[in-house]
């Protein structure tokens, strides 16, 4: 280290003082603070359209779930059953983060189709059932991975509420890969 540098010239960590009085004021805002700025209803809009992609990924697996058939159905079609819950338990951490950034979750079903990311199917067939499923997921993983790369710093809480999300896709994705290998 080089002892000749001067300590005052080097960065300094500092709060930033009128962001703090401001999150003073505008109590009705709850969490939210002046320092979400101009990107908060943005992140409201892509959480909407995880919440949706969410929600019909729950309506398609509850549907293989329900119409799986063959000798390997039972297990496949508890597995798919195992994941819509999943995906609901994401849609409702989402529609969660949603209201709390002061945003209304969209629920509409007219519109659901549209906004998701991830295609709802009506396959009959075991392997095309699991095949849809994992494009999904990888649709789901794909869209996840560049949430969080645009919200980077801009919203830790929900980065990190994603990056969770993040998690459980890329294992739905490993499990359904794995089926289709046998």
């Amino acid at each position: 280290m080089n002892k000749d540098r001067d300590p005052s010239a080097a960065p300094q960590l500092k709060l930033n003082e009128e962001a703090i009085e401001a999150a003073k004021r505008s109590l009705d805002e709850g969490a939210v603070t002046p320092s979400y700025g101009p990107w908060r209803d943005q992140i409201v809009k892509l959480l909407n359209d995880a919440l949706a992609t969410e929600l019909v990924c729950v309506l398609r697996y509850k549907r293989h779930h329900f119409t799986a058939k063959g000798m390997n159905s039972p297990a496949i079609a508890d597995e798919f059953l195992v994941h819509a819950n999943e995906e609901t338990a994401h849609s409702e951490k989402l529609a969660e983060r949603i209201v709390q950034l002061g945003g209304e979750p969209d629920f509409s079903p007219a519109t659901l189709l549209q906004r998701s990311h991830a295609d709802y199917d009506e396959s009959k067939d075991l392997k095309a059932m699991v095949r849809a499923n994992l494009v999904a997921e990888r649709v789901a993983v794909e869209t996840y991975r560049q949430m969080i790369d645009l919200i980077g710093d801009k919203d830790p809480t929900t980065r990190r509420l994603l990056e969770d999300v993040l998690r459980d896709e890329e294992e739905h994705a490993d499990e359904l890969a794995d089926l289709l290998d046998q």
